[in-house]
């Protein structure tokens, strides 16, 4: 098992999982600073939603798992905060960000369709590279498989999904992969000529929603509404939502 600690400074633990997310951050946002050039839209929009919407997004992420935990931390109240330990939900994050993205759009009068477009490959790179902090934590993980089934793996990813006695489906590395293709399939969407704006967050929705429906079913660790897997249920009204969306736009007269 790999140690969740990188390293120490004095009393201080750095998690392993805080330095991939922020890795994440980091290079998702050096993407869309990248992007933006291409664009009217100044980096300074985009600087400042980094400072005021990425911590927005790491408190939606969280409160929205904290939700669907809600006995767990109502008896746990400390353990809220303890976000280095995982428990970050994407649509927790997204939910965060489109806020902030839709006030700031608007108050800068900047176009928010555009905008999301930028942003959409950038968020779907950071959720790949992100799963990695699943990985060393050992969570979002699927059932359990075979050690001949497993053995297709690295050892490394074979020994990290060896919990409780069983070794355990790498969810984590399918969601990664999959975000890894949709993020390919985004940049290629975003340089062709009959795309409208909206079109790549919405097949960012669409792309990301599809992968995540069937790798959820995988999972041991599902956010639960009543009877429903969350993600399961998100994932389709995004699906619809993103289709709809170009659709419609699609259909318009100009």
């Amino acid at each position: 098992m790999i140690d969740p600690i990188a390293f120490s400074l004095g009393p201080l633990n750095i998690h392993w999982y805080g330095l991939i997310i922020s890795t994440a951050i980091l290079l998702g946002f050096s993407f869309v600073i990248y992007q933006s050039k291409k664009t009217e839209i100044p980096t300074e929009f985009f600087l400042d939603f980094f400072i005021i919407g990425i911590p927005v997004s790491v408190i939606g992420a969280r409160i929205y798992f904290v939700i669907f935990n809600i006995g767990y931390y109502l008896n746990n109240p400390f353990a809220i905060i303890a976000v280095w330990k995982g428990g970050l939900a994407i649509h927790g994050a997204i939910i965060g960000g489109l806020i902030v993205l839709i006030v700031l759009t608007k108050k800068r009068n900047h176009p928010f369709l555009q905008v999301v477009d930028i942003m959409a490959p950038a968020l779907i790179l950071g959720q790949a590279i992100g799963r990695w902090g699943n990985f060393i934590n050992q969570e979002a993980y699927g059932g359990a498989v075979t050690e001949k089934f497993i053995n297709n793996f690295p050892a490394f990813i074979k020994e990290q999904m060896f919990i409780n006695g069983s070794f355990h489906h790498p969810t984590f590395l399918y969601e990664s992969v999959w975000n890894l293709l949709i993020f390919g399939i985004l940049i290629w969407l975003s340089r062709q000529y009959f795309i409208k704006k909206g079109d790549v967050f919405f097949t960012y929705l669409i792309g990301y929603s599809i992968g995540r429906f069937f790798i959820e079913e995988m999972r041991t660790d599902s956010l639960m509404l009543f009877n429903m897997q969350v993600a399961q249920l998100m994932s389709v009204i995004l699906i619809i939502f993103g289709l709809t969306m170009i659709i419609l736009r699609h259909r318009a007269k100009k």
